[in-house]
């Protein structure tokens, strides 16, 4: 079976779309932003962004470093306080306005998106949307941040218990989702009333710089937001979490550096909030609707071409059906289309860079020179751009590198089993837990596997569990705290207590 790939040749259409996408960018303020300035960094510096389906240079944008930092988180401490005081209605409607202006400008928002990291137009467009929905969500908890009075056992005390922002805070954000994983934790600072710094991924800084644009349009004030982007992460974030001024971190990414975050948390007793890595297994039962299950792994698998910390990374499947399921996942994936995610028709684009592109390739050959079965895929189209053919591995060694790291691309490792202890000792032994896929059709079975999962999520006979509604976020090497959900605005409050005698 082989994957169809787009031509590299680009039609009219294609290179109409190609101008569109530049003419986004051209809107979009590529400088930082601190205390309602556009600014360049201190020492001038600026760094490329590049189009990853064609490697060429799409926009440059200044490279922020600790001079820059130091101002974008003296302007948060200054103006938290007079932000804290702000009415709940006024936060709630600035970011139900941020709200309407990104579904407004949606498809232009897709086009920068897409045109940044690689995902398909379609695909970007649904991030767009799932991104807009963080504000709603939080614009209506905003109104709803509420306390208690209760009274001592004894009877002699009322106790009034009151909740305040937790103060400003420090937000870095990965590159795979660009602009969900922006509007996730803005959404509740503001909610709550927390001024905030935040670093973007240097990969992809646009569509947050963009976000940028809106939520001023949107009428947060001045100083609220603060925005440096930078090719040195430790030279901003490092004097941000030694400031003593931020009292939160929220932080999106690896494992390994979330860690250092926490050791540097610990000096100032900050609040911290971690969403790290994942190893999410994808277990199907031999009673389960295969059809459902493929449809279900092609979600979980394929989401941004597989870069995504929920995306399937070892899909173990019962022995009985797992021949049979790899062929049909692998008819699935071969069947998509391969190409600039800006172009119509493009199902699968390309990966964030070069280095990703890498780390695929050495998985994949890790495993097959352990025994695994190349069942379709594995190996990049002769095409330029960071592309990787959507692969599916059969009978893959739990010694294989690919089962104890994070794949981050579009590669389906199959391992069979024979019973529901064995899946389950397989599928928690891993450092992560972040989220676990059960395909099963007993009732009674798929509860049971739900408790038994080491993680903070399971999709029961489905592929996606991302929704603003509900509580993101896992246990282990996975993380701290939730993002979303009711619990969501939480993370960014701290509880008052206030005794107060009876009569």
């Amino acid at each position: 079976m082989t994957t169809q790939t787009t031509s590299p040749d680009r039609s009219a259409g294609a290179a109409r779309t190609s101008q569109q996408a530049l003419d986004a960018i051209a809107k979009v303020s590529t400088g930082l932003f601190i205390d309602g300035e556009w600014t360049e960094a201190a020492s001038g510096a600026r760094f490329d962004v590049v189009n990853p389906a064609t490697e060429e240079v799409i926009a440059t944008v200044a490279d922020g470093g600790p001079e820059d930092a130091r101002r974008a988180i003296e302007t948060a401490g200054r103006v938290q306080k007079e932000w804290s005081k702000t009415a709940p209605r006024e936060r709630s409607e600035i970011l139900r306005r941020a709200y309407d202006l990104i579904m407004t400008r949606q498809d232009e928002l897709a086009l920068v998106m897409t045109t940044e990291m690689g995902k398909p137009f379609a695909e970007a467009k649904g991030e767009v949307a799932y991104a807009a929905e963080f504000f709603r969500w939080f614009s209506e908890e905003a109104v709803r941040i509420g306390g208690d009075v209760t009274t001592t056992g004894d009877g002699k005390n009322r106790i009034l218990v009151s909740k305040e922002p937790v103060g400003p805070c420090v937000l870095v954000t990965p590159w795979n989702f660009p602009l969900a994983m922006g509007t996730r934790k803005i959404g509740p600072a503001i909610a709550a009333g927390c001024t905030m710094v935040f670093k973007p991924a240097n990969l992809t800084p646009l569509s947050s710089l963009a976000l940028v644009d809106i939520l001023v349009e949107a009428g947060l004030p001045k100083g609220v937001v603060n925005v440096v982007c930078t090719t040195k992460a430790s030279s901003v974030v490092s004097p941000w979490m030694a400031s003593g001024i931020a009292r939160k971190v929220s932080f999106t990414g690896s494992t390994e550096v979330g860690v250092k975050l926490l050791q540097q948390a610990s000096e100032h007793v900050m609040r911290s909030s971690m969403e790290l890595g994942g190893n999410a297994p994808f277990i199907v039962f031999e009673d389960a609707d295969l059809d459902r299950a493929v449809e279900g792994a092609l979600a979980a698998k394929m989401r941004n071409m597989g870069e995504a910390c929920t995306a399937a990374n070892r899909l173990f499947v019962q022995r009985p059906v797992a021949a049979e399921f790899a062929r049909r996942l692998a008819e699935r994936l071969s069947a998509l289309s391969v190409g600039d995610g800006a172009e119509d028709g493009t199902q699968v684009g390309p990966l964030v860079e070069e280095k990703a592109l890498v780390k695929v390739q050495e998985l994949v050959d890790d495993a097959v020179a352990k025994g695994a079965t190349v069942v379709c895929g594995g190996s990049r189209p002769e095409r330029p751009g960071y592309f990787y053919t959507p692969t599916v591995l059969s009978d893959v060694s739990p010694t294989a590198d690919l089962m104890s790291q994070e794949i981050f691309g579009p590669v389906a490792p199959v391992v069979p089993f024979d019973t529901e202890e064995e899946v389950t000792t397989m599928a928690n032994d891993t450092p992560w837990g972040l989220v676990g896929y059960v395909f099963t059709q007993d009732v009674d079975r798929g509860f049971r596997m739900g408790d038994a999962l080491e993680v903070g999520m399971v999709g029961l006979n489905t592929g996606i569990v991302s929704n603003p509604a509900a509580p993101f976020g896992g246990v282990k090497a996975s993380g701290l705290g939730r993002e979303g959900g009711r619990v969501g605005i939480e993370e960014f409050l701290e509880y008052k207590y206030m005794a107060v005698p009876r009569g």
